[in-house]
This record gives structure tokens, C-alpha cells and sequence, in this order.
């Protein structure tokens, strides 16, 4: 029995022995690049690859790994610090790129450095440099602990890069409420985009924040759809109005308890709906025109969204010149119109209507698909 005790406490003891430990490194090695020395132009190249020696964390962790860069080697303030702070004071010296690696190696792509650079740098126009030398490190996450390489230099030919946040997150609203009542994906007669709130923040990153649609519902049912020609995403209703599901595929059509206009708020970063009357004026107009210098500020009659019901959603596909003026108004009247401004978003625009606001001015060339709601005075104008 002594043997065999003895024989027992040597192999717990054996076991402790083989138990991994988790070490807490102070750094790793990124390696250098083969192309450190020379210039890499930005503008052609397609991406920056980098290696680095996984941490010692005393074991094979499965840890994950970022990769930033700065102008100085610093690394003190990062840009999401300096975006955040509303006053323009702080000043950011490095960025971190999104993507997370799990591998010892990674690339960025090269536009995605001199997006990060003019973020940093601001740099005007007229004011790139022809060369930039730039530092770059990686970190390591893993137990909720993070650590940094070393630092490796390298040497680039940036560009200028117009700088935007990202996009709203939209969605749309379809159904048997819903402009034609056909359930089909065509933006403007069969299905209307939720627009974005005056005043209201949009994540910087993912568009995402508060938009609503404010419209006649007649009680035949609706849903809404993030993608026009897809329901991999959309929200419904559960076991009754009020009710509302996301990404339910058993879920049924949003459906109000009477007739009457209503207005739908969509919170997309916290995943909320909510649909409420709106007892504010909300007048009817026979019809409603876009007026501008391209039709010596004639009328241009929109086509009605809903054709079978109380209307307040418009849309028109048009052609512009670069400068051509333009507003909406009702048909044969300026007793209402909109005016304002543009907020561009990529080759798309938007904006909230201004009674006898100033003309908005055409940016660039081409065909737009126009969307205007007459009780928010929201308007799209969607480059095709």
C-alpha cells in the first residue's frame, strides 16, 4: 500500500509538472518586411503582407492579432481617441486597421494604409508627400490581455484619400402597405427606404443609429427588409402588434390595429423597433414635382410610392448636369416646397427639406432614382 501510494502521488505529481502555465510576455517580434527599404506606392500595390513569432505564452495560444500603424513611431493616441473628442484637440498618431488575424502572418490591403494615413496626417490635396516613412507594430490579444511587438519602419509613396464616415445604415419597408403592395424589391414603387433623423449620431464605422419612415398604413401587413432583394435579414411581428422580432423566420407581417399614419423608428445599433401614431399635420397634396434650372422651374411631376392609398412617399428617376439647381414642390403651387442642402455619402445624396429653402445643386453628372417623403421632407437622390 505504501508503494502504491507513493507510485500515485508521483504521477498527480507528474501531471502538475506537464500542466501548461500561462506566461504574461511583455512583447513579440514582427518581423522585418523584404520591401522595408524600398518605396512602396500605395496607389498600385494591393497590399502590405507582414509576419510576426507567436507571443510565449508558455503554450500554442489561439490569440488574435491586429496590425497599426503611425507617422512618428509614438503610438500615444489613437484616432478613435481623437474623433471622439468634439473639440479637435487631441490629435491622433496612429491607427489600427479592422482586420483580426488568428494566423502569424496578415496583409493590409494598400489603400486601406493610406486611408489610415490621411486619418492621422489630414493631409490636404496639394499637400501629400511624394515619400512617407511609417511605422508599423502588431498586438496580440488573447485573456483579455493585450501586448505589443516591436516596431518595423518602412518607406511608402502615399496619395490623397477623401476621408467619410460610413454610410447610414438603411433599411427598407415592404409589404401589402407598402407603396405598390406587391412585395417586390424595386426601391421607389415596390419597396421605400427608412431615412436618416436630423439632428440624430451615426456610428462613424458602421452607419448605425436611428432612422424612421412616417407614412399611411392601412392595416394589411408589413415588414422590414435590410437588403432590398434579400431576406436574410428583417424584422416582424411576433404573437401581436407591438411585438416585433428580428431575423425571425416564423415571425408574421407587421400589422397596426387601425388605419391612420404612423411613424416607424428603427434603432440599428441597439436593435430596437418601435411604431407609434403621429398626430402632427400631415397634409395630402394631389401631386408633387421636382422644379428646377434644368426645366425653367416648371413642374416635373413625381410618381406617387402608394398609388391605392393615402400618399406621402415620391420618387422619379432624372437625369442632371453638373449644376443644375433643383427643389420639390407641390404640383402647381410654391406654397410648399423644400429646399436645403446635400449630405453626400459615396456617388449617393441626401438631405432634410427646408421650407423655401436654398436650391440644391447638382454635384456631378448623371441619373439619379429620387426619393421624397412630403411629411419628414427627407430626400434621397440615389446615383444609378
Amino acid at each position: 500500500m505504501l508503494l502504491l501510494g507513493v507510485c500515485v502521488f508521483s504521477a498527480c505529481s507528474d501531471d502538475l509538472d506537464n500542466n501548461p502555465v500561462l506566461k504574461t510576455p511583455d512583447s513579440f517580434t514582427l518581423n522585418t518586411p523584404s520591401y522595408a527599404d524600398l518605396n512602396t506606392d500605395l496607389a498600385t500595390s494591393s497590399s502590405l503582407v507582414f509576419t510576426w513569432s507567436q507571443p510565449d505564452y508558455g503554450f500554442p495560444a489561439a490569440a488574435e492579432y491586429q496590425l497599426q500603424v503611425s507617422l512618428d513611431g509614438k503610438f500615444t493616441t489613437s484616432v478613435e481617441e481623437a474623433e471622439a473628442d468634439e473639440t479637435g484637440a487631441t490629435v491622433a498618431d496612429y491607427a489600427t486597421f479592422d482586420n483580426v488575424f488568428t494566423e502569424v502572418q496578415g496583409g493590409i490591403p494598400a489603400a486601406d494604409v493610406a486611408k489610415a494615413l490621411q486619418k492621422i496626417a489630414k493631409w490636404a490635396p496639394e499637400a501629400v508627400p511624394a515619400t512617407q516613412t511609417i511605422y508599423v507594430r502588431a498586438l496580440s490579444l488573447y485573456a483579455n490581455s493585450i501586448i505589443y511587438s516591436n516596431t518595423v519602419q518602412l518607406n511608402v509613396l502615399p496619395y490623397y484619400v477623401e476621408l467619410s464616415d460610413a454610410p447610414v445604415d438603411l433599411w427598407y419597408l415592404i409589404g401589402a402597405d407598402i407603396a405598390d403592395g406587391s412585395w417586390g424589391s424595386t426601391v421607389g414603387s415596390q419597396i421605400i427606404p427608412m431615412q436618416p433623423i436630423e439632428g440624430e449620431e451615426y456610428d462613424k464605422k458602421t452607419g448605425q443609429g436611428k432612422i424612421q419612415w412616417i407614412g399611411y398604413l392601412a392595416g394589411n401587413g408589413f415588414k422590414l427588409k435590410h437588403v432590398p432583394d434579400s431576406w436574410d435579414e428583417q424584422w416582424g411581428q411576433g404573437g401581436s402588434f407591438g411585438e416585433f422580432v428580428k431575423n425571425d423566420g416564423g415571425s408574421g407581417n407587421i400589422t397596426v390595429p387601425a388605419a391612420g399614419i404612423y411613424r416607424v423608428t428603427l434603432d440599428t445599433k441597439e436593435d430596437v423597433l418601435t411604431i407609434e401614431e403621429y398626430t402632427a399635420a400631415a397634409p395630402v397634396f394631389d401631386g408633387m414635382c421636382i422644379a428646377g434650372s434644368f426645366n425653367e422651374w416648371g413642374d416635373t411631376p413625381m410618381n406617387p410610392c402608394t398609388a391605392n392609398a393615402e400618399n406621402h412617399d415620391w420618387y422619379l428617376e432624372y437625369t442632371f448636369a453638373a449644376g443644375d439647381e433643383v427643389k420639390f414642390k407641390q404640383l402647381g403651387s410654391w406654397d410648399y416646397n423644400k429646399g436645403g442642402a446635400f449630405i453626400t455619402e459615396g456617388d449617393n445624396l441626401y438631405g432634410f427639406g427646408v421650407g423655401n429653402g436654398d436650391n440644391l445643386a447638382i454635384p456631378a453628372d448623371g441619373t439619379y432614382l429620387i426619393i421624397f417623403n412630403d411629411i419628414t421632407g427627407v430626400y434621397r437622390f440615389i446615383k444609378k
